[in-house]
């Protein structure tokens, strides 16, 4: 991770979604940075020093199993915030933070948050608390889906919410990387992709991958995906 410097617009959709006076109120305390695939920003157990706002970055909140196995249980992109245990008073990261995909973002100190949300800035404590239940709604519906669908529909699920958070039909994924979020095995992973390209619905080839067919993707992909979708949409209407 390194900092860089400050640019417009905002495009941070819980950000830019403040009115102009709240957000020039948090621009001081905003510091923007640029984040690097497999950095991570805060760990299970860890005091939370800052949250983080993507702006084409993508941050997975994995929960981690006696040190080693881990499954994604929230996907973070430029229509939230990661770190949101700290909007609720919580010091410490009950996840671990970890960039899925790099780009930029913008990071506040954890302490200055819950400061500004207690000192009057409303429209950032109302978005936080229907971002939440935005991210409630993910989380729980990605657990079902992990626990009922078949691997082939996970994925395309998986694979459609990474491209709502992403610029262009293209991101770097790997099979190792992409079996750990889905909770199954590299083998399976393979063979769901495999699966979908021979459809025509995405490319593959060193680990980089590229959505062909989007609509074609939803057809495959389990409800799980528009259910989410649609709290988020209904979120920053």
């Amino acid at each position: 991770m390194s900092i860089r410097k400050r640019s417009e617009p905002v495009t941070n959709r819980l950000l830019a979604a403040l009115p102009k006076k709240e957000y020039q109120r948090l621009l001081p305390d905003l510091e923007p940075v640029t984040l690097t695939f497999g950095d991570i920003l805060f760990e299970t157990g860890d005091r939370l020093r800052h949250v983080y706002f993507p702006d084409n970055s993508i941050i997975s909140l994995l929960s981690v199993v006696d040190g080693r196995a881990h499954l994604e249980v929230g996907m973070v992109g430029n229509d939230g915030m990661a770190g949101l245990s700290a909007f609720m008073g919580v010091t410490k990261s009950r996840c671990r933070g970890l960039v899925q995909g790099a780009g930029n973002a913008m990071r506040m100190k954890a302490p200055l948050l819950r400061k500004e949300v207690s000192n009057g800035c409303v429209s950032l404590h109302d978005l936080l608390l229907r971002y939440t239940h935005s991210l409630l709604t993910q989380v729980s519906q990605s657990a079902a889906c992990n626990r009922f669908h078949v691997v082939n529909a996970r994925l395309a699920r998986w694979l459609l919410m990474t491209h709502d958070r992403v610029e262009g039909d293209e991101f770097r994924l790997t099979q190792e990387f992409l079996s750990h979020m889905l909770g199954v095995r590299r083998e399976q992973v393979t063979l769901a992709a495999s699966a979908l390209q021979k459809q025509k619905l995405i490319s593959y080839s060193r680990g980089q991958i590229k959505i062909l067919d989007r609509a074609g993707l939803e057809a495959v992909s389990c409800k799980c995906y528009g259910t989410i979708r649609e709290e988020y949409d209904n979120f920053l209407q």
